[in-house]
């Protein structure tokens, strides 16, 4: 009982116990972490200034990405909230910890729609070029994004209304920060905002990589009409392998970062 340390002492009966690491062990684990999520919020802050400030980058793809990047500065910032729970203990309190959840699953959200809009974009740009400035407007993307964040706020409102009104129900001690989803209800949140909208997106960005391809082909053929097989024929293989890496490193990238959260969560 002597090692053992409570997050609250003066709450002997009822405190938490703080989980000890090695100190070489703890301080690279918080330098790690804090050192990611600085990174993240201060360069995506200045992804948010670029767009923001330059006249130039107002462009309906470089609005879709200050909505991601506005996004993965909230995460930045989560992540710091995340890092204070590694030894167990939560010292901002209930209300906090409700609030510090919700905007966890309402960035979340936002950022797995942004990429469904992206992809949609990049679909449109690349499958349907010439109709592309008549489809793909700033109104309709800025109408667009506030849709998606509008309805990730409200159905995660809605998702977390127990937890709001009776904040800690679910703690085991003091110090605790543990929020409670209904069971069916995070299935259905489960296929709403990570199956649903990964095949979206696997779907939009393989129709994507077809159409790429056979715009590679095309041009390889025509080069080959040209009778200039050599470097440029290569170079056509090149752009379908570049294309094809591209398309799927975005895809199992964002496939690898986001399915661990989901499989936290259920």
């Amino acid at each position: 009982m002597e090692e053992t340390e409570l997050c609250f002492p003066q709450l002997l009966n009822s405190s938490c116990v703080r989980q000890k690491r090695p100190q070489i062990e703890a301080v690279c684990i918080y330098t790690l972490l804090s050192s990611i999520s600085l990174l993240t919020a201060v360069l995506n802050l200045l992804v948010i200034i670029s767009i923001a400030h330059f006249k130039q980058l107002h462009t309906p793809t470089n609005l879709l990405l200050l909505s991601l990047a506005v996004s993965d500065f909230f995460v930045g910032l989560i992540m710091a909230f995340e890092i204070s729970l590694l030894d167990g203990c939560w010292f901002l309190g209930d209300h906090m910890c409700a609030l510090y959840s919700s905007l966890d699953y309402i960035v979340t959200s936002a950022s797995v729609g942004t990429m469904v809009l992206i992809s949609a974009d990049r679909y449109v740009a690349i499958c349907d070029p010439l109709h592309y400035p008549t489809k793909i407007t700033m109104k309709r993307v800025s109408v667009s994004i506030c849709t998606c964040w509008a309805c990730s706020i409200l159905y995660n409102s809605l998702i977390m209304k127990d937890n709001f009104k009776q904040p800690g129900r679910y703690n085991s001690c003091s110090g605790d920060c543990v929020v409670v989803i209904d069971y069916f209800v995070g299935i259905f949140d489960f296929v709403l905002t990570f199956v649903g909208p990964v095949i979206v997106i696997i779907v939009l960005y393989l129709r994507v990589f077809v159409v790429a391809v056979s715009q590679a082909r095309a041009m390889r053929s025509h080069i080959t009409a040209l009778r200039l097989q050599g470097s440029e024929t290569v170079h056509a293989k090149k752009s379908e392998l570049k294309a094809a890496r591209t398309l799927g490193v975005l895809v199992i990238a964002f496939l690898i970062c986001l399915f661990p959260f989901f499989c936290s969560s259920m």
